[in-house]
């Protein structure tokens, strides 16, 4: 099946019910998306399918042929890092780091639907990401960060 990932175009041989998750991390070797619960509850294998933040532990390989997986080996331009990814940097929002892909690419979904969120609409989205370490207020700001980079730069 032919499927699009990162605007580059892949084909793989796998059968339909094989989560995305385990397409990007065994058969493209994209290992920046995480297993965590692997029951759609974390957020850890977060990633964009035609815009849309889904959970690829849980998403059929069959589900997203023919649309656009985004995942975050993605998101940067080259070497400039996505406006997200540079507010989590500066918010040194990481402790271990293990829920930051899916964290981010949820930040983004949420900063592409709302660009300028309220508090109350970050906890709403990003409610469904687990973090344990607690960096919840430090993602916060990362997230009112990128929404101001965005505004300014125009662009992300």
């Amino acid at each position: 099946m032919k499927i699009n990932v990162n605007g580059e175009e892949r084909e793989v041989d796998v059968p339909e019910d094989v989560p995305v998750l385990w397409v990007l991390r065994d058969e493209l070797g994209l290992k920046g998306t995480k297993f965590s619960c692997g029951k759609a509850l974390c957020g850890a294998c977060t990633v964009h399918v035609d815009g849309k933040a889904r959970r690829s532990c849980v998403l059929p390989a069959g589900a997203v042929a023919g649309k656009r997986i985004d995942t975050i080996e993605g998101l940067a331009d080259g070497d400039r890092l996505h406006v997200v990814q540079r507010a989590w940097i500066e918010h040194n929002v990481a402790q271990c780091g293990y829920c930051q892909s899916g964290q981010i690419m949820s930040a983004v979904a949420l900063l592409e639907a709302t660009p300028d969120p309220t508090d109350d609409q970050i906890d709403s989205a990003m409610s469904a990401n687990l973090c344990r370490c607690g960096t919840y207020p430090r993602i916060r700001a990362a997230i009112k960060r990128a929404a101001a980079l965005m505004a300014a730069e125009g662009d992300k």
